[in-house]
């Protein structure tokens, strides 16, 4: 079982369900757990999807996209949420393309000390994530400014606030219905030898 609730499956979906599921398929032309457990209600499927794909996969985000797949795996290791670390950490460490750095990431980020990989705009963007994450009612101005002074554009704060805040979502979302990557290709980007 890949969820504690009941997961529609392509071949018993409706008509109406079957559209949303084809909206939600991946590059690899399955629907993941973290979309199929909307199944029983796809309006919020629908949603998902599109602030999904919004918040991180939208050709007008500048933030390298490597960076916005780290930011979401720390948000996931900050909220415990094995599912969505899985498929972005993955993601992260694809698109960083060297094992070295990407081994020294992943140790900073899982030992809460993100200033042993990050520093400058990455290190202050690691930092809102935290704060964002684990104490929002704390955000204050300054934290902002402090992004600015470290030069990132509002519409960058604007791509990192709403990453951390898609993760916030979906790491609930995942964890409260014991959803699991059993079934799921793991990770957006194909590997080598799926693509020769």
């Amino acid at each position: 079982m890949s969820a504690w609730i009941n997961m529609i499956s392509d071949a018993d979906a409706d008509d109406a369900l079957r559209e949303v599921l084809d909206l939600a398929r991946t590059p690899h032309g399955t629907v993941d757990n973290v979309m199929r457990v909307h199944s029983l209600r796809p309006s919020t499927m629908r949603g998902h999807v599109t602030l999904y794909r919004a918040a991180l996969h939208d050709d007008a985000n500048t933030l390298p996209t490597w960076l916005q797949e780290t930011i979401a795996s720390y948000v996931s290791i900050l909220n415990d949420c094995d599912y969505s670390l899985a498929n972005h950490w993955a993601n992260a460490r694809h698109l960083i393309a060297d094992d070295a750095k990407a081994d020294n990431i992943e140790k900073a980020l899982r030992d809460d000390k993100p200033e042993n990989a990050f520093d400058g705009a990455e290190l202050a963007l690691m930092r809102y994530a935290k704060k964002l994450t684990t104490s929002p009612a704390d955000l204050c101005r300054a934290d902002v400014t402090e992004l600015q002074d470290c030069g990132i554009d509002d519409g960058e704060i604007l791509e990192a606030n709403q990453i951390i805040g898609y993760f916030n979502y979906v790491n609930r979302l995942l964890n409260g219905l014991g959803v699991t990557t059993d079934g799921d290709i793991v990770g957006y980007y194909k590997k080598d030898e799926d693509s020769a």
